[in-house]
């Protein structure tokens, strides 16, 4: 095993070829050819700017850059999807996972082993030639792995099947002190329950197990209704979640689109309300479920019918390139009148700044039942998500709007302060009081115990930093 030498007193360069040295992949200072690309997140607002990117290409790479940054007291970031960078990682060591991605589908045992930076979008894909389907995320271009150590959201599978987290079996970790470990409920109990909703905290994730569902086809799809229908869309559909069985899943947004040719002309720079739906069971059944949401209004487009899972799993359409863009989140307790009011009035026809989304997730069903063994996903019982986002350059206008919608919604938070972790913007719950708070003590109390064990030094602190 190659021992480092610190880098105290040396040139950058002579300390870069320690790394250079023994490192497969390859590795970049801020100049290099390569380094804007392997700094890349999805959203341009957040671009990384470490000391040093290492690009891995196995598990090698990645232990001997944790034990580099470890004898040279650096801290390091992890990329995977690129989704949610809270810290720009300078003077950091970047590890990036995109040239270890990969899926092995085990179809009889149902089960998917993914490695690296993976996204949803390959595993979809392997798993759909075996009938089979991962719970993925509304995006189809987040990682894998980063979304499933935040717990992850299903807009398919989340009703029927609880957090995607609950079906891992195991995690291959490496630690602060470059050690691999796999992880499960039987050898590395409290691990394995922190790395079930703590994020990045405890090392580099570089595969993992997770479960898989005997699921071909889905009704499923958007309905698209005109912006002037608001109030009478959104009614409806507070109304009609909380009527569905578990095996339906849906959310609604209010969205105001942009003015290009891939949208279809009903969509094209429209103000919508736009219902996304998903069933698993006999289409009749569903019709029938989603028929008071047909009736609420006269739809602009509704693409609602069975599908494969390839294509439900697209139903959010969510930007695939990156882009730059502000977002906020926030758990809500329930939807009563009030609250319903105040939400038209700040979406509707009349709204005189734009957001490009304000969406409304409905929850409950499986995610609100403790999972077989403990984690640390802190958003079970909670009733709707809320999430809104601003989009451009110059988005002083958006934000302060965006600031505004949050805090009129405040009043029916929920007063746990629960949210869903992978909801968080990069500017939310970056200190210790408001992290703890999204937690809930009890969480966070598990979360520093394992930190303080795997990760004395706090190596791992360019995210949402247990501490």
């Amino acid at each position: 095993m190659k021992r480092f030498a610190s880098s105290v007193g040396m040139t950058p360069k002579t300390a870069y070829q320690q790394l250079v040295d023994v490192v497969n992949g390859p590795v970049m200072f801020p100049g290099d050819p390569g380094y804007e690309a392997e700094c890349r997140t999805q959203n341009l607002l957040t671009p990384l700017r470490p000391a040093i990117a290492v690009g891995a290409v196995d598990v090698s790479d990645v232990r001997a850059a944790v034990r580099y940054a470890n004898v040279n007291k650096m801290a390091v970031a992890i990329r995977g999807g690129g989704h949610m960078q809270p810290n720009s990682a300078e003077g950091a060591m970047l590890i990036t996972l995109d040239r270890m991605a990969g899926v092995t589908v085990d179809a009889e045992r149902r089960t998917a082993r993914v490695t690296g930076g993976i996204r949803w979008q390959e595993v979809v894909d392997a798993t759909a030639k075996e009938g089979l389907a991962p719970m993925a995320g509304s995006s189809l271009t987040v990682g894998a792995i980063g979304y499933v150590l935040g717990g992850g959201q299903g807009p398919i599978l989340g009703r029927p099947y609880g957090y995607a987290s609950d079906h891992v079996s195991s995690f291959d970790i490496v630690t602060a002190d470059g050690a691999l470990h796999t992880v499960s409920d039987h050898n590395e109990p409290d691990l394995f329950a922190a790395l079930r909703g703590g994020k990045g905290n405890f090392g580099v994730v570089t595969a993992m197990e997770i479960g898989l569902f005997p699921v071909s086809t889905v009704f499923g799809g958007s309905i698209y209704f005109p912006g002037h229908a608001t109030a009478d869309v959104l009614r409806t559909w507070r109304d009609f979640s909380a009527t569905l069985p578990e095996q339906a899943t849906t959310s609604v947004a209010v969205q105001w689109l942009p003015p290009v040719e891939e949208l279809p002309e009903p969509l094209r720079g429209a103000h919508v309300v736009n219902v996304r739906f998903a069933y698993l069971g006999e289409p009749a059944t569903g019709a029938e479920l989603l028929a008071p949401i047909r009736a609420a209004a006269p739809a602009l487009i509704d693409t609602v019918a069975e599908v494969p899972y390839v294509v439900a799993a697209t139903l959010h359409n969510d930007p695939v390139a990156p882009m730059p863009y502000h977002d906020r989140s926030l758990g809500l307790s329930g939807l009563p009148d009030a609250a319903l009011a105040k939400l038209i009035e700040l979406t509707g026809p009349d709204t005189t700044i734009p957001l490009p989304s304000v969406e409304l997730r409905a929850l409950g069903g499986a995610m609100d039942r403790p999972p077989a063994t403990p984690d640390a996903v802190p958003s079970r019982g909670l009733a709707f998500q809320m999430f809104a986002f601003a989009v451009g350059v110059d988005l002083d206008e958006q934000d302060r709007y965006l600031n505004r919608l949050i805090t009129a919604m405040l009043p029916w938070a929920d007063p746990k302060h629960r949210r869903m972790l992978n909801f968080l913007s990069t500017e939310e719950a970056t200190d210790p009081e408001s992290l703890a708070e999204v937690y809930g003590r009890e969480i966070y109390d598990r979360l520093r115990a394992v930190k303080r064990r795997v990760d004395p030094d706090i190596m791992f602190r360019m995210n949402h930093t247990i501490r």
